[in-house]
Order: C-alpha cells, then sequence, then structure tokens
C-alpha cells in the first residue's frame, strides 16, 4: 500500500532571547512504500524512551536526504539514511514516541 507523505525541513533561528527555535518549511509531497515498524526502548537517567524504525521505498527524489523529515499516518518520521538504487530510493526512517 502505497501513502503521501509531507516532506519538510527543519530550519533553526534565534529567539529574541538567545534560545533556538526550529520551524518547519514544507518542501512538497512523496508517495511512499512503507515497511513494518521496528520498536525498542532505551533506559535513561531520565526514564525509559520508545523509538520506532522502518523501511520505505520511494522514487528517486534529491529532496530526500538524511535530517528531512516526512508526515505521514499523524506522526513525523526522520529521515536517518537514503539510498537510491535503480531509480528507487530506500529510506530509513525513525521516531521517538
Amino acid at each position: 500500500m502505497r501513502l503521501l507523505a509531507g516532506l519538510f525541513e527543519g530550519v533553526e533561528s534565534e529567539t529574541p532571547y538567545g534560545g533556538r527555535a526550529v520551524s518547519w518549511n514544507a518542501l512538497g509531497s512523496v508517495w511512499l512504500k512503507p515497511g513494518p515498524r521496528h520498536r525498542r526502548e532505551k533506559s535513561e537517567p531520565g526514564g525509559a524512551r520508545t523509538s520506532e524504525t522502518m523501511a520505505a521505498e520511494a522514487r528517486a527524489d534529491p529532496r530526500l536526504t538524511e535530517d528531512r523529515v516526512l508526515r505521514f499516518g499523524g506522526a513525523d518520521w526522520r529521515i536517518r539514511s537514503a539510498e537510491t538504487v535503480g531509480g528507487i530510493a530506500i529510506l530509513t526512517l525513525e521516531r521517538t514516541t
């Protein structure tokens, strides 16, 4: 099953109080064929952290680069790696819950 995902790029800026803020610029849409999700939990001093990873396929697109975000299914998935093979982009996606 394929689904339509929004593609976003984070842009950092400095706030008037000296802090950092991230705003998300829309770069367009991408059709994805998502694979199965894998969930794992990590114990940290502040508590447990859960992350999910999945592999997905899309048409080769130069906009699909690491650290950009794909938004679909009510969640934001960060692109951790992108490799193009024969006109198809194979993506590794991750989200932290």
